[in-house]
């Protein structure tokens, strides 16, 4: 009996074991992505009225749970029975997200009197205390969490890659914890930088010299900041949905590497660019062709 029970825990030490080790790894691997995903859902919140931006935050962070709930058994089902699905897949998940870039573009620049409009009526509602933005909100909260989609597709994707091969119930915790600690992790840096104004306030009030100094300076520093995070949000799509696009031929992901990390980088936004550009034609002529039908 006590052979047994010694056994057992040394099985369950080795399994702890493992999962350490895997998980750090592909953490390691899924860092990149998470620098990536901060951007991006850092930028969803901007322009949100002060009081509505963590509520808008938690919207999209259950929603990023909900996703990865779905993400987790579908990455073991199709890990276990269609391996060969999981490039294709995330292929197309690039490509939809270099699309959302090249709409964001063309809505903002070939569209600039509708844009200008829509950013007119945004702060108004932001301004006017009597207006219920709730509603407004829900759409930038289900485009963050589709955004979200992608790029947590991504993420389950590089980890399923870290554990193939490994008993089942490793890779379940692996893919788990990942899980959990990059949502986590992404939307309480979010949830810190969207308050950012708020310490600078608090440090202005102070009665230290140098606290009213920092908080001004984070006063300063806080529309910037999201403003930056919000051109490396659009960035971050072309950079993520083409370097998934590179790296889904192989031969074309193995030159990129060769070239060093600034010339993949560069190639990874070109890629996005035309391939989120082409996407775009096509939807678009799609909608014309069903409005000259009607």
């Amino acid at each position: 009996m006590a052979a047994s029970l010694l056994l057992l825990l040394d099985d369950i030490a080795t399994v702890l074991d493992d999962v350490s080790v895997l998980t750090k790894v592909a953490a390691k691997k899924t860092a990149g992505v998470l620098g990536d995903d901060l951007a991006l859902n850092a930028q969803q919140v901007a322009g949100v009225r002060a009081n509505r931006e963590l509520p808008v935050v938690w919207a999209v962070c259950k929603g990023s749970f909900v996703n990865k709930a779905i993400l987790v058994p579908a990455a073991l089902l199709i890990g276990t029975w269609l391996p060969w699905l999981v490039t294709p897949l995330l292929m197309v998940g690039g490509a939809f997200l270099c699309f959302e870039g090249c709409e964001k573009l063309a809505h903002r620049y070939l569209h600039k009197a509708e844009h200008a409009i829509e950013i007119e009526q945004h702060e108004q509602a932001v301004a006017n205390e009597s207006i219920d933005v709730v509603a407004a909100e829900k759409a930038k909260v289900k485009g963050a969490v589709r955004t979200d989609f992608i790029l947590s597709a991504e993420i389950i994707a590089i980890t399923l890659g870290t554990v193939q091969g490994q008993p089942f119930l490793t890779q379940l915790v692996v893919l788990v914890g990942i899980a959990i600690v990059m949502t986590i992790g992404v939307y309480g840096l979010v949830a810190g930088i969207v308050r950012l104004d708020d310490v600078g306030f608090y440090l202005s009030q102070r009665d230290s010299a140098a606290a009213r100094t920092v908080g001004q300076a984070l006063l300063g520093a806080a529309p910037w900041l999201m403003k930056a995070l919000s051109v490396a949000g659009t960035v971050a799509m072309f950079l993520v949905g083409g370097g998934i696009l590179l790296h889904g031929v192989p031969a074309l992901g193995h030159a990129v590497q060769a070239w060093g990390p600034l010339a993949g980088m560069a190639a990874g936004i070109g890629v996005g660019l035309v391939a989120g550009a082409i996407v775009l034609a096509v939807v678009e002529g799609v909608k014309r062709l069903r409005r000259a039908r009607r």
